[in-house]
């Protein structure tokens, strides 16, 4: 048995990654603010097994807990795939640009996506080092934003993505010598809520408004980054670590 625990996931791109996960025929734990929400994720997935808990990525000590609970009732994480993220203000439809961010802003933002992943790798890590698994694999969840600076997505979450690039590579060649990899998925816009969030439009193709700097001339699907985590993730993937995936139609080209 094989377990993955992924955070976010109870909609966007952690419940496809949830989905996808299980199909590959992980046994998943979702994680997510809302305890329910996530154990009615999990019911849905395709098998059996899978549970849905509650956590606050930016809590240490929910943190610590979450992972001896599952690790204590059904067994050691293999996959960490860590997809829980927030926008905050600024970006396209707030007209919030850096001279109008607050520190409010910026530290819940960053208490979330960065401070969140740092603590949920960590916790990943020090597990691993005391209870090796095979085919160890975290998978964080970058942006494209945080490669290029802004886009539609604002200050703090630009910056709080580059952050995650940083530690997940710092995070590969620590916890290479144990043979666990650590990579990160960078979307570009993908349909989701948080998509539309940062227009102030519809999350579609054709509403979102900087389509014509993607080559492929659509937004993407979530189920293309599970797609990307389930590789990652996957024995073949053995030799992949310290590095970006980037999914971003040709958004950003380097």
């Amino acid at each position: 048995m094989r377990i993955a625990l992924v955070t976010g996931g109870t909609g966007g791109l952690g419940l496809a990654t949830a989905k996808k996960f299980a199909e590959d025929g992980m046994t998943v734990i979702v994680a997510d603010l809302d305890g329910e929400a996530s154990r009615k994720a999990a019911a849905a997935l395709p098998g059996s097994g899978h549970i849905g808990i509650a956590l606050d990525v930016s809590d240490e000590q929910a943190v610590i807990a979450a992972f001896e609970k599952v690790e204590a009732e059904i067994g050691p994480v293999a996959v960490l795939a860590h997809l829980a993220g927030v926008l905050g203000a600024g970006g396209t439809a707030t007209g919030i640009g850096l001279a109008e961010s607050t520190v409010d802003d910026w530290d819940r933002v960053n208490r979330i996506n960065a401070r969140g992943t740092f603590l949920c790798v960590r916790e990943m890590a020090r597990r691993r080092r005391d209870r090796p698994v095979e085919h160890g694999r975290i998978i964080t969840v970058s942006s494209a934003a945080g490669q290029m600076g802004g886009l539609q997505s604002g200050i703090a979450y630009s910056a709080s993505k580059a952050a995650v690039l940083g530690l997940t590579r710092a995070a590969a060649r620590d916890l290479g010598p144990i043979g666990i990899t650590v990579n990160a998925i960078a979307p570009g816009p993908i349909e989701s809520p948080m998509l539309a969030q940062a227009t102030g439009k519809a999350a579609d193709g054709q509403k979102y408004t900087k389509l014509d700097a993607l080559p492929l001339g659509r937004i993407g699907l979530p189920e293309e980054i599970a797609a990307a985590a389930s590789y990652l993730a996957s024995a073949g993937a053995a030799f992949v670590t310290g590095t970006t995936i980037d999914v971003n139609g040709g958004l950003h080209m380097h």
